[in-house]
């Protein structure tokens, strides 16, 4: 097991280009399976979950071929379906959460899917009722059971139908749409969520032939086809790397450019930023963060304490929550973090506290952080990090912090983010990964 170790306190400075969207990526990659033409992906992320997802297909029979550095190319012409039955699939499956996602494709194209329960972050409880409740409305069958699942399509396919998801579920709208894209008639989708992950995927669905309308919006319409062709596509920047460099040049007082950010795929998530206080300028298509002594979080119009909460897009990622809390502990003024989806995601904070924060964790989903306005600044400690974000948000802190920190189990924070020890170096971070 790798450990960072961190010496914090100190200022950076420099350019960062945002790796490829992460959950982009698990989403565009699962697609491939529709067809047995080639489909080439650049700008794919150098990440733990990624590359086991890559393996997955390979363990299927997709031939992948590593063209350049993000670059993939993915031909799914001889699919062994009798591998979802090998200890050596659920074994891998099982410890990737977008491994669900395979379900969609694998069920519409070839009448057959299995899946173990996924696995991932214990952030709290994350239902897959969504994704089967609507395999079962386009005419699967599914045999559920404690270990994994097994679904299967009529002979004749699966059928267009009208879906109403029960909630606005990003992998749950991905599986279905990918599902639906094959089957007979006409899908109607509602409630689909729209973040920009579901806007790339329709767009390449697209480009490879499927018929989908209302792209963007949470009402899709996708008339199915008989085949999809090969394409070639581009994966986004990834915001919630975005949103983690805009909290890391805040806490550590820096000057810090993020090239190449997709300004019009953002969403309110630099608004967000700015609400605590941090100032920040687009440049073209880059973000401009100045070193800031101080920044101040704001209140509402009427006067009352400031509230952070995550929605479903266009409203505040929940990925993000983790970092602003961390970022909240060194602005002036006070704010209420509310994380609504996820019960445990707010559990780290005790390290926070332990390293000088104060922060009130009220209940599992609220937490109050009283700012120390950098009159105060964190203590380096020894922690451990419990999930993805919570574990770069923990990094953040680190760097901020007098002293010296160590943090464990970082293969987790690999999960999501590209190498980012080495690039952080670049800013002028004193960070080193110790195996």
């Amino acid at each position: 097991m790798a450990i960072f170790e961190i010496n914090g306190g100190n200022r950076l400075s420099g350019e960062i280009i945002p790796q490829g969207a992460k959950n982009e990526a698990l989403q565009v990659i699962c697609a491939t399976l529709l067809t047995s033409d080639k489909v080439t992906i650049s700008n794919i992320p150098d990440i733990r979950d990624v590359n086991k997802l890559i393996e997955l297909l390979q363990l299927l029979g997709v031939i992948v071929t590593h063209d350049a550095e993000g670059i993939y190319t993915f031909q799914a012409n001889n699919i062994n379906v009798e591998s979802l039955s090998t200890s050596a699939f659920a074994q891998q499956a099982a410890a990737l959460r977008g491994s669900i996602m395979l379900v969609g494709p694998l069920l519409t194209r070839f009448g057959v899917a299995a899946v173990p329960q996924p696995g991932g972050d214990k952030i709290g409880r994350r239902r897959t009722d969504t994704h089967f409740i609507g395999f079962q409305k386009l005419g699967a069958t599914v045999h559920y059971h404690a270990e994994g699942s097994r679904v299967t399509a009529p002979k004749d396919g699966l059928n267009g139908t009208y879906l109403l998801l029960d909630e606005a579920s990003v992998t749950g709208t991905a599986n279905l749409v990918m599902a639906a894209v094959l089957a007979k008639g006409k899908t109607t989708l509602f409630n689909a969520a729209c973040e920009p992950y579901l806007f790339q995927l329709c767009t390449m669905l697209n480009k490879m032939g499927a018929n989908i309308s209302g792209v963007g919006s949470n009402l899709l319409i996708i008339e199915g086809v008989e085949t999809l062709s090969g394409c070639d596509h581009r994966i986004l920047p990834d915001i919630i790397e975005i949103g983690s460099f805009i909290g890391l040049a805040a806490m550590t007082q820096s000057e810090i450019t993020i090239k190449n950010v997709g300004k019009e795929h953002l969403g309110i998530t630099p608004d967000i930023f700015q609400r605590l206080g941090i100032s920040l300028s687009f440049q073209g298509d880059d973000i401009y963060i100045p070193a800031q002594e101080h920044y101040h979080i704001q209140r509402f119009f009427d006067g009352s304490i400031m509230t952070v909460a995550d929605a479903p897009w266009p409203g505040f990622t929940p990925d993000l929550i983790s970092v602003v809390l961390v970022v909240a502990t060194q602005a002036k003024g006070s704010v209420l973090v509310h994380q609504k989806m996820f019960e445990s995601r707010l559990f780290f904070v005790d390290k926070l506290i332990d390293m000088g924060a104060q922060i009130i964790l009220c209940d599992p989903h609220r937490a109050v952080v009283i700012g120390l306005n950098h009159e105060q600044p964190l203590r380096g400690t020894r922690m451990t990090s419990p999930d993805i974000r919570a574990g770069v948000a923990l990094l953040i802190a680190a760097l901020s912090a007098d002293g010296k920190s160590i943090i464990d189990n970082i293969e987790q924070i690999d999960r999501g983010y590209q190498r980012i020890d080495e690039r952080l170096r670049q800013l002028g971070a004193d960070i080193r990964r110790i195996d």
